[in-house]
């Protein structure tokens, strides 16, 4: 059981960084959709179950060690290349987003330059990014059972302190800035875009576990998981639209009103799932070119980061709005291979 909750919660981890532990991700993906995207929600809740268990599973039966073989295992020689690429690409940009998403936090929580949050953000995923890949994995799942208790705090006093119904609220969420044009496609490119984030280190995950049963039963309680959390920080975005839409953070604000002590311990969490996401897209995208705990490895990890800080700078919420919806629409090309890929194994005895 231990070993089915160490690789859900690696999955958590990885996927559950800077925009969807901040609210931010949800309030431009499902709550701008208003009601609909309770619809929303509970669809990517079933897509991140199935395909996280995918993920895990098909680690596991090829002992992935980088994502390259698996995924040019599963998607051939020709789509094999696209979404190898797509997943590069993703995983140093999503590590970009998660330097700025660091900086935004202590800079609203506590008032701190942008940069000072970034630059030690920075320096934490370099220094843990030179342990075994096994300590990398329990890092990061030690982490996500405090987002989980702070997630449900929050939508419980959001819920029960709201003084206007959801359908007076409706026209104020419906009003916020979107890039979809209804909420099944924003939900399909959430889930797609947040499976190529986390396909890597899911991949890597799911290697480190012999048994494929158990991989793939930790990849769908993680997918069970993250598709509640998304549930559940919607209604309280929702319930709180009126105080919360302008903030980059709006689910830490909304922590700010029941206490400013629970919401400096929020603030960390949050820095620590952060730091999760960070690791899990830096890690991948080290072990993609280079052989982990080499010297080449630890200078490029450096040379990496460096690049991550200083591109970092674009912004949080501009990253989170205009780089998260094209790589939505990129990773399309890894869901139809995920969706394909337990048929092609079977076939082929793996």
């Amino acid at each position: 059981m231990l070993r089915i909750l160490k690789i859900a919660g690696a999955f958590v981890g990885v996927i559950v960084g800077a925009g969807c532990a901040s609210g931010q991700e949800v309030l431009q993906y499902f709550t701008s959709f208003g009601l609909d995207g309770i619809f929303g929600a509970v669809l990517a809740t079933a897509l991140f179950a199935y395909l996280g268990m995918v993920l895990a599973n098909i680690g596991s039966r090829l002992k992935a060690t980088s994502h390259k073989k698996a995924i040019y295992e599963i998607s051939g020689r020709y789509l094999g290349i696209i979404v190898d690429a797509i997943i590069i690409f993703t995983l140093f940009g999503v590590g970009v987003v998660m330097i700025a998403g660091a900086g935004s936090t202590v800079n609203q929580q506590f008032g701190l330059p942008v940069f000072a949050g970034s630059l030690i953000m920075a320096i934490l995923v370099t220094l843990a990014m030179m342990l075994k890949v096994d300590k990398v994995i329990g890092v990061i799942a030690s982490i996500t059972p405090f987002l989980l208790i702070f997630i449900g705090i929050i939508s419980v006093y959001s819920l029960a302190t709201m003084d206007t119904s959801f359908a007076d609220l409706n026209p104020i969420a419906e009003s916020q800035e979107k890039s979809f044009p209804n909420w099944f496609i924003s939900a399909v490119n959430y889930v797609s875009f947040n499976i190529a984030v986390g396909a890597g280190m899911a991949l890597l995950t799911g290697g480190s576990e012999k048994n494929p049963r158990i991989a793939g039963i930790g990849g769908l309680l993680g997918g069970l998981a993250i598709g509640i959390m998304i549930v559940v920080s919607h209604l309280a975005i929702f319930a709180q639209i009126d105080t919360v839409a302008s903030y980059d953070l709006p689910l830490l604000k909304i922590v700010e009103g029941i206490s400013p002590i629970l919401a400096v311990f929020m603030a960390v969490v949050l820095f620590g799932m952060i730091f999760n996401t960070a690791l899990g897209m830096f890690y991948g995208f080290v072990a993609r070119f280079f052989e982990m705990e080499t010297k080449k490895a630890r200078t490029a990890t450096v040379i990496t980061l460096a690049i991550g800080f200083i591109l970092s700078f674009v912004g949080f919420t501009t990253l989170v709005s205009k780089f998260y919806s094209l790589i939505g629409y990129l990773g399309l090309f890894l869901i139809f291979a995920l969706i394909y890929a337990p048929f092609k194994l079977k076939r082929e005895g793996k």
